[in-house]
Formats: C-alpha cells, structure tokens, sequence
C-alpha cells in the first residue's frame, strides 16, 4: 500500500521562471518514474527566509502532495541533496486527519475560487 506524503521545497532565489519550473518538473517526473502519483501540488513563490541560508534571505518554495511506496522517500531526499538548485527540503508522512485537512482546506479554496 503506498502512503501519502508531503514533500515542500525551497530553490535559491537565483532562478529564472523556466529553470524553477525544470526543478519542480524533474522532482515531479521522479515522483511518477517510481510508481508514485502526484495528488496536489502548490507553487507558493518567492518568499523570505526565517534565517539566511547559504547567504540567501529569500527562496521558492513548491509544495507536492503525493502517493508513493515508504522506500521511494530516501530516493527523493537523495536527488535533493544532490541537486545545487535546492537549499531546503522537508518531507513527511500524513496520518488520515492530515489528509482530511488538506482536502478540505483545498475544497474551500476551490469553492472560493468559482464564487
């Protein structure tokens, strides 16, 4: 049975538009080569940081909620550390009551969204 995950991320403020978008894509394409699905996903911009990291006082953060096997999760950490663009990252399972929070959270936002 695969769990559901929460993975949130952090790129250095450096990027342009398209490369931001070639990380989130390749992180989103590993997630999917492993037999993992990707139930939700939330771009949350440029934002400061709490503390400088690597010299930097702002990143983009990118949130993905997916599906995948418990041993994929070491995999993706990996590819984080390995890849220069990311300066943060944190991922965790979600019990049952987090995964109805944040599918009610994202229907209210939908239904605010059509109104």
């Amino acid at each position: 049975m695969k769990n559901r995950y929460e993975t949130v991320f952090i790129t250095t403020p450096v990027l342009s538009e398209a490369q931001m978008k070639e990380a989130v894509d390749k992180f989103k394409d590993l997630i999917l080569k492993n037999h993992g699905e990707i139930v939700h996903e939330e771009n949350w911009g440029l934002k400061k940081l709490a503390y400088p990291i690597q010299k930097k006082s702002t990143g983009f953060y990118y949130l993905i909620e997916f599906a995948a096997e418990g041993s994929f999760i070491q995999t993706l950490e990996t590819e984080y550390r390995r890849d220069e663009r990311i300066i943060r990252f944190l991922t965790f399972k979600m019990e049952k009551y987090a995964i109805e929070y944040a599918e009610k959270k994202r229907s209210k936002t939908t239904v605010k969204a059509e109104e």
